[in-house]
């Protein structure tokens, strides 16, 4: 979970550094397929009672943001193009 939460703002960095638009949607879908594999997480960790149901709803919360977030960026960009 952590290599996964840590992927999506390594993968915004990186791509917002390449300094073009095409190579960042790139890096913004590799971004958005790591918080995929978080949700999975989140769900795996509670079903295997690693966490709590509360504590799993929040952190959901939290990544549905973050896919919001992206997919925002996301498409402002392609407009761009």
């Amino acid at each position: 979970m952590r290599r996964a939460a840590v992927s999506v703002p390594s993968n915004i960095a990186e791509g917002q550094a390449r300094h073009a638009t095409k190579e960042f949607l790139l890096f913004l879908s590799h971004a958005a397929g790591s918080t995929a594999e978080l949700e999975t997480q989140l769900i795996l960790a509670e079903r295997l009672g690693s966490c709590t149901a509360g504590d799993a709803d929040e952190l959901r919360v939290l990544v549905h943001e973050i896919q919001k977030m992206l997919a925002g960026l996301r498409s402002r960009l392609a407009a761009r193009l």
